[in-house]
């Protein structure tokens, strides 16, 4: 195993244990609005804790992006950890069974290990690039669907950028005639990992954060699929707008989506 998979699995584990202990479990968890509809509680940070923990025992001069914590840099900065302890904090804090926790590794800009975890169903989607994607040490491959005919999509609300209802709702409409049906779930790292392990054929969100898309997005290619921002580039992460899933569907949902996303100011950057 890649020395990095092997800690990011751990640490994946570590924090998987401390979330499934206090799910459910009726408690004060100081829960916090961090902006509009944007909550975190003492798990998450514990989660968090417990991942940074793993990470700096063994790398303490890599960086780490964390979604709680925010940046903290290394003497090695080539060298980043993308981390969400908690994806699907609302789902979680409800009792809703359907979260998980994301990392990823990159070099030099470039993702080269993935892990989303999701703890409950013991669920563990793995990825190096370049050696392909994996659930509890499976092959994973995209569904070979070739168009948006009886699809199955998982997409997300940008209920943190109600600006873009519009834009969103009008892509939803016109996809919504042609596919079979539509998912909205609440966790987009589980999203990008079931377009990976062929369960949905393709995802769409607006308005992402790196640690919601860092680790999926591997996941998604190295299982042979396309993710890409909605120009068709590779600018998905900074501009937190995406569309993953093999490359038909992906160039099928582009093409129905760019005549209501062409031209809209939001789209310039997130």
């Amino acid at each position: 195993m890649h020395p990095m998979l092997t800690i990011a699995v751990r640490a994946a584990r570590a924090a998987g244990k401390i979330l499934v202990k206090n799910f459910g479990v009726e408690a004060d968890l100081n829960i916090q609005a961090k902006s509009q509809n944007d909550f975190v509680s003492e798990i998450d940070k514990a989660a968090e804790a417990a991942i940074i923990g793993a990470i700096r025992k063994n790398y303490p001069d890599h960086s780490i992006i964390a979604e709680e914590s925010g940046t903290t840099a290394g003497a090695e900065s080539e060298h980043e950890w993308i981390i969400d302890p908690l994806d699907g904090t609302t789902n979680y804090l409800r009792g809703i069974p359907h979260f998980a926790i994301s990392i990823a590794y990159r070099v030099k800009g470039v993702v080269q290990v993935a892990v989303v975890y999701d703890p409950l169903r013991e669920d563990l989607f793995t990825a190096v690039k370049g050696g392909g994607a994996q659930l509890n040490g499976k092959r994973l491959r995209v569904k070979a669907k070739r168009d948006l005919d009886g699809a199955l999509l998982a997409t997300g609300f940008p209920f943190k950028r109600k600006a873009l209802s519009d834009v969103y709702l009008a892509v939803f409409a016109d996809l919504f005639e042609d596919v079979a049906d539509m998912r909205r779930a609440g966790a987009a790292a589980l999203d990008l990992a079931y377009v990976a392990a062929g369960r949905v054929d393709g995802f769409f969100e607006f308005a992402l954060q790196p640690w919601d898309m860092a680790a999926g997005a591997l996941l998604v290619r190295e299982a042979g699929g396309l993710v890409a921002d909605f120009n068709g580039g590779h600018d998905f992460l900074s501009q937190g707008h995406i569309v993953a899933g093999n490359p038909k569907v992906v160039q099928a949902l582009l093409t129905r989506a760019r005549p209501h996303v062409k031209g809209t100011i939001p789209f310039s950057q997130s």
